[in-house]
């Protein structure tokens, strides 16, 4: 008997130190950040689209950045939030898919990534993501405006959207919510209490009123297939939606198949297709 309650004393303790270390560690965890100096000079590959620095300061001290890709003549331009890992040095390399098809692209480094500097929270991310937006009215009317949200994107994308009428929402791997995410991984843990950073898409998406476009690969290993599903299932039904599942798809190789580009030509228009 004595055994018995050293065993599930050392479990007990073993499950308390987890959860201690996913408390501590999750903004690290969740958010994997890549700093670059401020003097920093982007640069891409011969051909890339010309692009510019800019600058928007939060109320809170928070200094943010984004690139804007130019194109002539632009018919719109995509708001691209991009993924959890690295900084614009990486995701400014698929900029090309959207200028292309004749639209503008400005991607914002959330804070802590690339030059953005400011405290995390979700509050302040959400924030920040409307910001841009509104930076983008002042040159942009909402029906020359897409929202587009890769991944953990999604979850700053779908807000937006929700609180503003854009031409069209296009989520690439996008979740439900981030509990989804962290139960496909380790279902043991409370995530309920133990998660500061939660991105509840599933509540934001039903006051969307744009059309929604979803890209999703059932291989996906980072976000559940399901999870997604479940966002869909969520969108309005007065609204325009369409969820395009790659069979043999994963979480970060959905450019590689053709049908992902016909279907972002047509909600962007254009005449080419990169890969």
């Amino acid at each position: 008997m004595l055994i018995l309650l050293v065993l599930l004393a050392s479990l007990a303790a073993m499950y308390v130190l987890v959860f201690l270390f996913y408390w501590i560690m999750q903004e690290r965890l969740i958010f994997i950040r890549f700093r670059v100096p401020q003097q920093y000079r982007f640069r891409f590959k011969r051909g890339h689209p010309p692009h510019e620095d800019h600058f928007i300061a939060r109320a809170d001290g928070a200094r943010l950045h984004a690139l804007l890709f130019t194109v002539p003549d632009a018919k719109g331009v995509v708001l691209y939030f991009h993924g959890n890992t690295g900084s614009l040095r990486r995701w400014g390399k698929r900029a090309p898919r959207f200028t292309q098809l004749g639209w503008s692209v400005l991607m914002p480094d959330p804070r802590g990534y690339g030059k953005s500097r400011g405290r995390l929270g979700e509050a302040a991310l959400h924030a920040d993501a409307q910001a841009w937006y509104l930076y983008l009215l002042d040159h942009w009317p909402q029906e020359r405006i897409v929202v587009y949200g890769r991944s953990l994107g999604g979850g700053l994308a779908v807000p937006v959207a929700a609180a503003n009428a854009p031409r069209a929402l296009v989520l690439e791997s996008p979740f439900a919510n981030l509990y989804d995410v962290a139960r496909s991984h380790n279902a043991l843990l409370p995530y309920r209490l133990l998660l500061r950073y939660r991105f509840r898409n599933d509540r934001a998406i039903v006051r969307v009123t744009c059309p929604i476009l979803i890209f999703h690969g059932q291989h996906d290993t980072v976000v559940p297939y399901a999870s997604a599903l479940k966002l869909y299932a969520l969108a309005p039904t007065h609204v325009q939606r369409e969820m395009v599942t790659f069979p043999k798809g994963h979480h970060s190789d959905l450019a590689r198949f053709t049908r992902y580009h016909r279907k972002l030509k047509e909600v962007l228009g254009g005449e080419g297709v990169v890969g």
